[in-house]
């Protein structure tokens, strides 16, 4: 980075802190809720296709909002943008617990998905406008642990709050911090001046074109697995998110009030960093989403006790986000982030060969592998891709790169979903068969006593074997879908490994004088 940044106080370091656990409470909020939708589903008497709105109406505002928050940092600046996110954001949590009814919860997850989306970018920005170069090694790494520790503690956190108290109880939790984080940040931020007269610059039609693409991309990945992706339905979303973003990529490189700035994508190692970070999303949140899946459905698992096994993770990651952060002030970033991504291809790939009775001890390692990679994919590209930028480029850029993570995580989730509802039933089909063959392998893959299967009782009707065996095939053929599920996340971080060496040279370390500004 070419500006000079001033040295932080105390009061700058508070700052940070609080607006990281403002960024850790929005993402937390996705996943405490997921947990629990039964339990929401059971209050408002919501049925059962329209529960996933829930949190599909979340992730669409937060997604339009991440790009956005370069543009609302223009106008505003990162104190009052972050004040006004958090407080708004605390509201719309106080609504969605107060809600009675399923329209007003969505309402109120709407707007509070929007203020969370622009709580995330603002953060990482704030690492490269509030701090000089030699300390944004330790001020990512404070971001970084917020960011991917939220999504892996946010079931045990979900299971354990709906279990002793209540599924209001969800929302409520974001009140204390955001009260305190919003009537401090305005003492503790620098106090740079609002820049009202740029809001004439909104270009209304960008807005809309962007927000069109990226809620009818949203919508399609959402629909994709269970329609098929060449429905007429999902065929029609994607072909109008495309047209609308070719017209917002048109429209906005011509503009000279863009709303989002692109031109920054022309630096090599900032597109490259995008990229990685889509990678990272699609493993991150894809794993997040199928080690879940997986425990509740084979191994009947409740919402705490997967967490508690899910913790493992997230433990691997406090412990690694120190050496990854002081690694990254030594080592060249594209280093650590092939180390990175190879190590999450390993991970992900040895969940890819798990039983069907897999349970804590055989998820242990390959947890710990994800966790420790999870930092070195997180923090050396976020430097890769921001550190060479000027202090004007940042608020965009951040947008940019933070949506991306949230898009490969969309996409990760929806091809997940696409293998689990589409190859089940041949996996099942094919293990009828091999039964009907008398093949012990089979048998054995399924469980079943293997002196039940050679010695069937005389007395009992086809009906009822075929009843005891159902759910034990069903079982089996989902934890074969799953496997497959992880040898999908597994190739989309080898991917990232192999676009790394196509990162331009990392940005210079040298700090500079530091003086007011």
């Amino acid at each position: 980075m070419t500006d000079r940044v001033a040295e932080p106080g105390a009061a700058t370091w508070l700052g940070f802190v609080l607006m990281c656990v403002g960024m850790f409470m929005a993402i937390l909020d996705i996943q405490v809720v997921a947990t629990s939708l039964p339990a929401i589903q059971d209050a408002l008497a919501i049925s059962r296709d329209a529960m996933s709105w829930i949190q599909t109406a979340y992730l669409i505002a937060e997604i339009i909002a991440i790009p956005l928050t370069g543009w609302f940092m223009r106008v505003l600046t990162l104190r009052w943008l972050f004040v006004i996110a958090i407080g708004v954001f605390t509201l719309a949590s106080i609504g969605c617990a107060f809600s009675g009814s399923f329209p007003t919860l969505v309402s109120f997850r709407v707007l509070q998905g929007f203020a969370g989306g622009a709580l995330i970018p603002a953060v990482f920005s704030a690492v490269f406008l509030l701090f000089p170069i030699r300390l944004h090694p330790i001020a990512t790494t404070m971001a970084g642990i917020m960011a991917v520790l939220a999504p892996t503690v946010g079931p045990v956190v979900g299971g354990w709050i709906t279990e002793t108290y209540s599924w209001h109880w969800l929302f409520l939790i974001n009140v204390a911090p955001g009260v305190v984080a919003a009537s401090a940040t305005p003492f503790l931020l620098p106090n740079d001046r609002p820049r009202f007269a740029n809001l004439a610059t909104l270009d209304g039609y960008s807005l809309t074109l962007m927000a069109v693409s990226l809620a009818s991309l949203e919508i399609g990945l959402k629909q994709a697995p269970h329609d098929g992706w060449l429905s007429p339905v999902c065929a029609l979303l994607f072909a109008l998110s495309a047209a609308a973003a070719t017209a917002f990529v048109v429209r906005t490189l011509k503009a000279t009030y863009p709303v989002v700035e692109l031109s920054t994508l022309k630096s090599r190692s900032f597109a490259i960093g995008c990229a990685l970070s889509f990678c990272l999303g699609v493993g991150l949140f894809g794993s997040v989403y199928l080690m879940p899946v997986f425990l509740a459905y084979v191994r009947r698992h409740d919402a705490f006790e997967i967490g508690t096994i899910m913790l493992v993770t997230g433990v691997s990651q406090l412990v690694a986000a120190p050496i990854a952060g002081s690694l990254e002030s030594r080592l060249d970033p594209r280093w650590l982030s092939a180390a990175g991504f190879g190590l999450f291809t390993l991970g992900l790939g040895c969940s890819a060969f798990q039983s069907r009775v897999a349970d804590f001890d055989e998820m242990f390692w390959p947890q710990v592998l994800r966790g420790v990679a999870i930092m070195f994919c997180l923090l050396p590209p976020t430097r890769l891709a921001l550190g060479a930028l000027t202090e004007a480029q940042v608020p965009d850029a951040s947008g940019l790169f933070n949506l991306m993570r949230n898009l490969g995580g969309a996409i990760g989730i929806a091809l997940i979903d696409t293998i689990l509802y589409g190859r089940t039933g041949g996996h099942a089909e094919a293990l009828r068969d091999r039964l009907i063959a008398g093949d012990i392998t089979a048998a054995r893959a399924i469980g079943l006593d293997l002196e039940l299967f050679t010695h069937r009782p005389p007395d009992v009707s086809d009906a009822t074997v075929e009843a005891y065996l159902r759910p034990m095939v069903e079982k089996a053929a989902f934890a074969l879908s799953t496997n497959e599920a992880w040898t999908l996340l597994a190739c989309a971080a080898l991917l990232g490994l192999l676009l790394v060496p196509f990162a331009g040279p990392p940005p210079q370390s040298t700090d500079v004088d530091t003086h007011e500004h």
